[in-house]
């Protein structure tokens, strides 16, 4: 699925290091690490009628993460949110708003990947835009397990969430290819670990499943299904998925902020019916009505 241009983000402001600008002026350092090295990192936010959904866990996996890459003058948590809202207010954002938040390690005094060669402090970037859920949340997706492989941590954490997206870009680069929507990515042990953008639900038996997160980060999605399962009388299970247990599943979804919970149509050249199955149809209406609950975000837009 190719995401189309979106005629009402044609004039909008991005918020860079604090400054509101037109997209088509916007402009980052070639000394940035972002654009040096892709020394950076992110979080995807959704807005709900003038509320961001789970920020403080939002903000809580972005501070590790740069903590993790040991970033000196990281903006603090006040600083963000002041200039979330204050972005999403000069865009007149209230609903079915997407945000990307990064913040790099920041600008370097010459070329080079040594980060004692940056000393001015990090950068942070806010681009909102207008943008619904990206996957075909009724029809669902097709999927298909690729060669690339979602590395452990004694290769590269993935629990850092890291603007570095090679692996993503060149497993959605053979989905592609093979003329479906996404990729599964293994991990070196063969099983299974989260597609190119997304986290992996698969339902047996009227279980639900998911990896763990020995491969993937520890996504904010998906740690909201897992909860409405416990609090719905669904049972859960977090452990690895083999690849052949695939071929075995009755129901399959994805979850991710930018696409929220996705059924899955099909899985290689196997087809899964209905779609959306029951449980995923209940676990979707259980999120929505989740995202919208007053509680569960954080207020920023009057």
């Amino acid at each position: 699925m190719l995401q189309r241009p979106n005629p009402a983000n044609a004039s909008i402001l991005v918020n860079i290091d604090g400054r509101l600008v037109p997209r088509d002026r916007a402009g980052v350092s070639p000394f940035d690490s972002s654009v040096q090295n892709g020394d950076a990192v992110w979080e995807g936010l959704r807005v709900y009628d003038g509320r961001v959904f789970r920020l403080e866990a939002h903000l809580a996996r972005l501070r590790s993460s740069a903590a993790a890459l040991r970033y000196e003058g990281m903006p603090t948590d006040e600083t963000l949110v002041r200039e979330l809202a204050r972005t999403l207010e000069a865009n007149g954002m209230r609903d079915g708003i997407h945000v990307r938040l990064t913040v790099s390690r920041g600008l370097k005094y010459t070329s080079g990947l040594d980060p004692r060669i940056n000393t001015h402090g990090c950068s942070f970037l806010i681009l909102a835009e207008h943008k619904p859920p990206v996957f075909d949340n009724t029809a669902g997706i097709r999927l298909v397990v690729v060669r690339q492989r979602r590395p452990f941590a004694d290769v590269l954490d993935q629990h850092i969430h890291s603007c570095n997206q090679l692996t993503s870009i060149l497993a959605k680069m053979e989905a592609t290819a093979a003329g479906v929507d996404d990729a599964i990515l293994l991990d070196p042990a063969g099983m299974v670990a989260e597609t190119s953008s997304t986290h992996v639900f698969v339902v047996r038996g009227g279980t639900v499943v998911t990896p763990t997160t020995r491969a993937c980060p520890e996504g904010i999605t998906r740690a909201v299904v897992l909860e409405l399962c416990a609090t719905g009388g669904l049972v859960a299970e977090e452990r690895d998925i083999p690849r052949d247990e695939l071929a075995t599943v009755d129901e399959a979804f994805v979850t991710g902020t930018m696409g929220e919970i996705t059924p899955v149509a099909a899985i290689d050249d196997r087809r899964l019916g209905p779609v959306p199955g029951p449980i995923t149809r209940r676990i979707a209406a259980a999120f929505r009505a989740c995202t919208r609950d007053p509680a569960e975000g954080t207020p920023l837009v009057p």
